[in-house]
């Protein structure tokens, strides 16, 4: 058989038959799985096989795609893949989705409401059959108005109290409330927190915790700094908390990047976790076992939540009229080396 270049020209079944001295409609018709629908001879079959395979052949699926009306492709949109959690989200949702057959197209949105409004334009233009998204703002209009189109979308970890559209998330609030307390049972009463992305309900709720379990303990809560969930953030508001003339004894950090930031800044003033200043992250990741200090965290339940997330879409993907839930899961508080004891129990 006469080679041929296939480095810029895309084999096509127009080529295939050529070569095989077979019809175009039969190649087709073996190609897309309908041989013996047509009785098409084995000979003809593994012929066409064989010579798809020596070229190469890739099937067109945008072809394919305008044929059924389907794209087999779940969008799912992240404020942020620099940030550890989001990409572990990603990369666990995408295993998820492959399972079904169907593929992910991944956006970021950098925590821009703007960008996240054009990047969903974009995916829809792609035919995509489902959302998995992590809002990155208090807008909600946008959102709502595809799932009342009837397209199947799920919020993750961030979603709106308000609204009927299907979530999955840890109880932030819980979390929150657990790191504070863990601290005052450790006997630090001059508590910081560093907050992220204000408007974001996660941030909320975490901050609500936060506040709540030093109130009930008698203690101030109004130590809250910071508006974003990156390390520079962590850095500046740790550089700034250790500045006072009577600096945290402990600081939580509402993300594992801030916290990144908050170690930094800690190691640049020559002070020590825990010895000199106490520290937990919201977020849990293998890196904070390697860490000269290991962090305690709230760990959340990311692979439930992602196969959760999935299986919803897939529900709705299957039956239109599915009432999927609002749902939110424990998180865990992993104990490490990062909290040290300053005294007894306040109100022991």
């Amino acid at each position: 058989m006469a080679e041929r270049d296939n480095t810029h020209n895309k084999v096509n079944i127009r080529d295939i038959a050529g070569i095989a001295g077979l019809s175009i409609t039969t190649v087709s018709r073996v190609l897309n799985g309908k041989a013996q629908e047509y009785r098409i001879g084995k000979k003809s079959q593994e012929k066409i096989k064989r010579i798809a395979k020596e070229l190469n052949y890739v099937p067109n699926q945008f072809a394919a795609n305008l044929k059924s009306g389907k794209s087999n492709t779940i969008a799912l949109i992240v404020p942020s893949l620099n940030n550890p959690f989001f990409a572990e989200i990603a990369s666990r949702i995408n295993t998820e989705i492959r399972k079904h057959g169907y593929i992910t197209i991944i956006g970021d949105s950098g925590e821009d409401q703007e960008i996240e409004k054009t990047e969903l334009r974009q995916l829809l233009a792609r035919n995509i059959e489902g959302l998995i998204i992590v809002p990155c703002g208090n807008q909600w209009e946008h959102i709502y108005r595809l799932h009342d189109q009837g397209m199947p979308i799920v919020c993750i970890d961030r979603y709106f109290e308000d609204l009927e559209i299907p979530f999955v998330s840890t109880d932030n609030y819980e979390g929150a409330y657990l790191a504070a307390k863990h601290f005052v049972e450790h006997g630090h009463c001059n508590i910081a927190c560093i907050q992220g992305v204000r408007e974001s309900n996660t941030n909320r709720l975490r901050v609500k915790g936060f506040k709540d379990a030093l109130k009930e303990f008698g203690l101030d809560s109004t130590n809250i700094v910071g508006n974003d969930f990156t390390t520079k953030n962590g850095y500046n508001e740790t550089k700034l908390l250790l500045g006072r003339k009577i600096r945290p004894t402990a600081i939580f950090a509402l993300s594992n990047t801030i916290a990144l930031g908050c170690i930094k800044a800690i190691k640049e003033k020559d002070l020590r976790v825990p010895e000199d200043i106490s520290l937990i992250t919201f977020d849990d990741h293998p890196y904070l076992d390697f860490l000269s200090t290991p962090l305690t965290c709230i760990a959340q339940p990311v692979k439930s939540i992602s196969k959760m997330a999935v299986q919803f879409i897939f529900s709705i993907l299957t039956d239109k009229k599915t009432k999927t839930a609002q749902i939110l899961l424990k998180p865990k508080m992993k104990s490490r080396s990062s909290v040290g004891r300053i005294g007894r129990f306040p109100i022991s």
